[in-house]
Formats: C-alpha cells, structure tokens, sequence
C-alpha cells in the first residue's frame, strides 16, 4: 500500500471538515478575496476567518499575499491528488462490499421466492 504523510492528511482533513472553510475554498475557486471579504460574506468577524484561514494556509489550500493593509487569499498550489487516492482506495472497497451484500440479497430473495412456491403446493 501507498505510503502517506500522516500529518499531512490530518492538517487537510480537519481542514476541510469545517463547512466555513469548504465555503471559503469553494469562493476562492471564484476568485481571490481578501479575508475582509470573506468574513463579510460568510457573516463572520474578521478574527474568526482569519482563524480559518491560517488553518487552511497550515494545510496548504490557501496562500495569502499582504499588499498594503489588506491580506488577499487565493488556493494554494498544492493538490489533493494523494487524499483523492486514499478515499478512492476506501470507496473501491467498500465498493465491493456493497456488490457482495447485493448478491446475497439477491440470493436471499430468490430463495423466499422458491420456499414461497414450495408452501403454496
């Protein structure tokens, strides 16, 4: 198996389990904005979203460049291509998974169907 940077994946996972922090990725995919702008749009203060994005810069998924009094944020340069490969990995397996339980059901019901046949001669 793949070997991963553990403190990597913790930092963008708990990253990314905020909703605000998806919500300011997911803005900044738009377009760059300051963090003034953030906090306004997500109706934050500006010390709250200046917390989530020191967590999002720590994880690498955003950068900031302070021009004059007000500090722009824009996606970083990293990419999730290795968290993307550990959940593919987990959603293959639990993938097949599913597709044994299905066939079981299936099993299952044709059987209930055949006893049913039996029971009603």
């Amino acid at each position: 198996m793949v070997q991963y940077n553990q403190a990597r994946f913790d930092a963008t996972f708990a990253a990314l389990s905020d909703a605000t922090r998806r919500g300011v990725l997911e803005q900044l995919g738009r377009a760059d904005a300051s963090i003034t702008d953030l906090a306004d749009k997500f109706h934050m203060t500006l010390t709250g979203m200046k917390k989530h994005v020191v967590i999002l810069e720590q994880a690498g998924l955003v950068t900031t460049v302070k021009i004059g009094r007000v500090r722009t944020c824009k996606l970083g340069q990293r990419r999730l291509e290795q968290e993307a490969a550990w959940i593919e990995t987990y959603r293959q397996l639990w993938s097949a998974r599913f597709d044994e339980l299905d066939k079981v059901v299936e099993e299952l019901k044709q059987k209930e169907k055949a006893d049913g046949r039996k029971k009603a001669k």
